[in-house]
């Protein structure tokens, strides 16, 4: 990579289904992120983090909990997105809950209209309040981005344009539909949304990451990149806050699709969510293993088995 990452720290779990992903950003700095990156030849700023949210239950707003303060979190993100754009950087946000992901959208927006998002995440986070019980927010950040009718009207409009995204704006990668709602398969049909399957990129996951951005840079000027770590397998890594098992991709199969989309020269922004810090060996072994890998991923070494 021969621009400069610009590292964003954005601790909060305040769409999550519970706490954890809020302690990830200093989880990764304190695995030595920010050296490692360095160490590889990588010219790095870190640009700090965002004020910490810590998730609570609330019962004021059941269907969507917390939203106020997802939506503080997201536009705090998208500051700082836009002050690593301006530096002229690649913004590397630490997540964090999927929400995040909505500031570093925000962040690029309204100037870079030509950008695109590949979402690489077993889940497609389309729900809204009324297609599920929980009201996290986490899984029905895609669906606020694009507008949905029946999304939170804070959340859906706290950007500078609205929808934030256009249905060929975005590419979900890696999605298993075994683990969409049914709503969620509804508005993919209703909106022809275009996907490569979870199966795609088990198989071949650098060649399914290099066809995806084929297909997803065509009229896309700026990539950004959504990375949800539970798509990887918890039996093989645990690293999300989704403690399912025996489903998605390995450890080293995700590293190497990732590894291939971020040396995209388009590429403008990637976020890390859903990482759980709590739920890894107590050694810190899994995520210095993460780690590892996430440096190899940006300095375009081949991820080892």
């Amino acid at each position: 990579m021969d621009r400069a990452i610009g590292i964003i720290g954005a601790p909060s779990s305040a769409g999550a289904f519970s706490p954890g992903q809020e302690k990830a950003p200093e989880a990764l700095r304190r695995a030595g992120l920010v050296d490692r990156l360095r160490d590889a030849d990588l010219v790095v700023v870190d640009h700090g983090d965002i004020p910490a949210w810590r998730w609570r239950p609330d019962p004021g707003r059941p269907r969507a909990q917390n939203v106020g303060d997802v939506v503080t979190s997201a536009l705090n993100v998208a500051e700082k997105v836009r002050t690593v754009l301006a530096a002229g950087e690649v913004a590397l946000v630490l997540g964090g809950d999927c929400t995040v992901g909505l500031g570093t959208v925000a962040g690029h927006l309204p100037n870079d209209k030509k950008l695109g998002l590949v979402y690489f995440d077993l889940h497609p986070d389309l729900n809204v309040p009324d297609s599920v019980p929980e009201g996290a927010l986490d899984w029905m950040g895609v669906a606020h981005m694009l507008g949905e009718d029946q999304a939170v009207p804070e959340l859906r409009e706290f950007g500078p344009r609205q929808p934030l995204l256009d249905n060929d704006q975005l590419l979900l990668f890696a999605y298993a539909r075994e683990h969409a709602t049914p709503w969620e398969l509804e508005v993919i049909q209703r909106r022809s949304l275009r996907t490569v399957p979870l199966e795609e990129v088990a198989a071949h996951p650098e060649a399914a990451a290099a066809a995806a951005l084929q297909r997803a840079e065509i009229g896309w000027d700026k990539l950004l990149i959504h990375f949800d770590v539970d798509t990887v397998d918890f039996t093989d890594a645990p690293l999300s806050e989704n403690t399912g098992r025996n489903s998605g991709l390995s450890l080293h199969a995700a590293l190497l699709a990732l590894g291939t989309l971020v040396q995209s020269s388009r590429l403008s922004a990637l976020t890390i969510t859903e990482l759980n810090p709590d739920h890894g060996a107590e050694d810190g072994s899994t995520i210095d293993r993460f780690v590892e890998g996430l440096v190899g991923c940006l300095a375009g070494v081949p991820a080892s088995a």
